[in-house]
């Protein structure tokens, strides 16, 4: 029978979370500017890997309150240290999956950790709003693509819903993804969010891939 919640998923996820940005090479604008502040929880490996798979394509609904519970307390220790831009709220949106990806998956599973995230930040005292604003129009699903083709596979697909730049517009925005590898569709985010007048200052995510050979935590 399978266990709702192992051990080495707990045991893995258990710790603070961590600047993860510079394994993704698609963050970095090559212009001089540090790439986007990216904080994760755990490698993208062995019973994490194994557990996000089975939560967005095996039916496995029944981990999204895990893994929101851990989102949440990623973001309470994240929370001191995003770097703010401009005053007002701060906005907090998820990356989106296409809309096949959503009825497959019975919703839209990353909003929900954005939920959670946001929930915790106000119980901090921070001044937030969630904005399930962003929109994939189509494109295959990431998993199994390379850096390229997960670059490819993004382009003119990512915008904001019509009327979001009265949401976004003038506001520090922090994305939530459940897991960054190549950072191309944290890319893709950051760039709607821009054309629609915010700017996105720091990401949040469950876990992070390991680069080719790293063999694992860089940090």
């Amino acid at each position: 029978m399978d266990v709702a919640w192992c051990a080495a998923c707990r045991s893995a996820l258990a710790g603070p979370p961590w600047r993860c940005e510079q394994r993704a090479g698609r963050l970095d604008l090559l212009d001089g500017r540090p790439p986007l502040p990216v904080w994760t929880l755990a490698d993208n490996v062995g019973a994490v890997r194994h557990a996000i798979v089975a939560w967005k394509d095996g039916g496995r609904l029944d981990l999204t309150r895990p893994l929101a519970a851990d989102v949440a307390r990623a973001a309470r220790s994240v929370a001191p240290h995003v770097p703010r831009s401009r005053p007002g709220p701060l906005v907090v949106a998820a990356v989106p999956s296409t809309a096949g990806a959503r009825r497959r998956r019975g919703g839209w599973l990353v909003d929900e950790l954005a939920r959670a995230a946001v929930a915790a930040l106000r119980e901090e005292g921070v001044d937030v709003r969630r904005a399930p604003v962003l929109r994939r129009r189509g494109g295959r699903d990431q998993a199994g693509l390379g850096a390229r083709a997960r670059a490819r596979n993004l382009v003119g697909q990512l915008r904001v819903a019509r009327g979001a730049d009265r949401v976004l517009g003038g506001r520090d925005v922090v994305l939530v993804d459940d897991v960054l590898t190549t950072g191309a569709s944290v890319a893709a985010s950051a760039a709607a969010v821009r054309a629609a007048g915010g700017v996105v200052v720091a990401c949040l995510t469950v876990a992070s891939t390991p680069g080719p050979g790293t063999g694992g935590v860089a940090r």
